[in-house]
């Protein structure tokens, strides 16, 4: 059976969950045909700032970035730094290509598809920021290696980042909380854990927005956790 199948995300190579919903709107779908192919992460080669903005600017990459409101307001607030944003569900990236028209960005590149695919590409040792914001918990326990922090990816996540850049994880469920902190510790060679109190990371950390997921998160009862990490 595949749900037993041995491995994490490096090695499943394939994407689990739906890739998209409700029908798109006249104005997304317009956003998705013509606005998208503009700013698509090119589908072979090297990932990096120069290939993508012509120059040698600070590099970040979020993996699921979901309706783009934490990519679009970081390119935002650093518009001399470049955003890559992967996401697969298509209703999330016609989401996001509203902020990048509206803002209007021009330092944000969009995937619609599995981000270990194009964070391959990315030269090591090329990431300011690298940021997992609340992906899937997959909480049932045979479902675990579907999970994005898993010692495959970390790994990844490690060779990408530069010294002294971060990774940003976010959660809001206790069981992918627990393991992320598990296996985070067995990489203590590569990553600091950036908390020496339980408001550094039961707060938001600086240039964070409240997302829909987070706010939603806030009104069931649920807490958000954030964890950053700094690469050694």
């Amino acid at each position: 059976m595949t749900a037993f199948k041995s491995g994490d995300p490096t090695t499943l190579n394939r994407l689990y969950g739906r890739s998209s919903g409700h029908k798109l709107r006249q104005g997304q779908q317009e956003l998705i045909d013509r606005l998208l192919p503009e700013i698509s992460v090119p589908a072979e080669g090297e990932i990096s700032s120069q290939t993508l903005f012509g120059d040698d600017r600070p590099l970040h990459f979020e993996i699921g970035f979901g309706s783009g409101e934490h990519l679009a307001y970081r390119a935002d607030l650093l518009p001399d730094h470049g955003f890559v944003g992967c996401e697969p569900f298509l209703n999330g990236v016609a989401t996001a290509l509203g902020h990048v028209r509206d803002g209007p960005l021009r330092n944000v590149r969009l995937h619609m598809n599995d981000a270990l695919e194009v964070l391959r590409r990315v030269p090591d040792g090329s990431l300011l920021m690298l940021y997992l914001l609340h992906p899937d918990p997959w909480p049932k326990a045979r479902h675990a290696k579907r999970r994005m922090v898993n010692d495959g990816p970390v790994d990844l996540f490690a060779a990408k980042l530069k010294p002294g850049g971060e990774l940003r994880i976010a959660t809001d469920h206790p069981i992918y909380l627990e393991w992320t902190l598990s296996v985070m510790q067995r990489h203590t060679d590569a990553f600091e854990w950036l908390a020496e109190k339980p408001s550094d990371f039961l707060d938001p950390p600086s240039g964070w927005i409240e997302t829909r997921y987070g706010a939603k998160s806030r009104r069931e009862g649920r807490r958000p956790y954030y964890l950053r990490y700094r690469r050694l």
